[in-house]
């Protein structure tokens, strides 16, 4: 994991509500791609790298925040026990939800390019690439998760009650093994 000013590449963890491979419409029917990325608590130096970049984007966007900082500035970097109480992969983590209007580049661990979207999916582990800057929209001001890029690290239990086909089915026996 690394900081770059307002850009930072995590260290592992869990994807989850991902839509990486088709865009999905938002509240305001805009289509995005986007991923929520689910960080556990525990890991204190993603946590401070990723509130420096946003306290870097804030700093940088001052003048789309009206000249300076506002007390109450609204950051992508969101308490999973309180925001998403009712959701056990949420719980004693943090996450941030990145959006972007363009497809993220998505490799897998050797870095060759994924274009089967049931590679990534929602409970494996990931690493992002993550662009924080200000937004001013309508009266909200605040900083927002720009989505670049996601690396697969790992394959993990799918969130949502969702089961693998070989969880589901045991081996068939067909006429053919019967036969011999």
């Amino acid at each position: 994991m690394k900081r770059d000013g307002t850009k930072v590449i995590t260290g592992k963890v869990r994807a989850s509500y991902v839509h990486i491979f088709e865009p999905k419409a938002n509240e305001k029917g805009e289509e995005k791609y986007s991923i929520s990325l689910i960080i556990p608590k525990s890991d204190t130096k993603m946590i401070k790298l990723i509130e420096d970049a946003i306290a870097q984007a804030a700093e940088e966007g001052k003048g789309k925040l009206g000249g300076k900082v506002p007390k109450s500035l609204k950051t992508p970097l969101r308490d999973g026990d309180v925001d998403r109480d009712d959701d056990e992969a949420y719980a004693d983590s943090y996450f941030i939800n990145a959006t972007s209007k363009q497809a993220p580049g998505v490799v897998d661990q050797n870095k060759i390019k994924v274009t089967d979207s049931t590679v990534v999916y929602s409970g494996c582990f990931v690493r992002a690439s993550v662009n924080f800057f200000a937004f001013n929209t309508e009266g909200n001001k605040g900083i927002a998760a720009g989505l670049n890029n996601i690396q697969k690290w790992e394959d993990g239990e799918f969130l949502g009650g969702r089961s693998s086909a070989e969880d589901d089915f045991d081996e068939l026996e067909t006429e053919e093994d019967d036969l011999l």
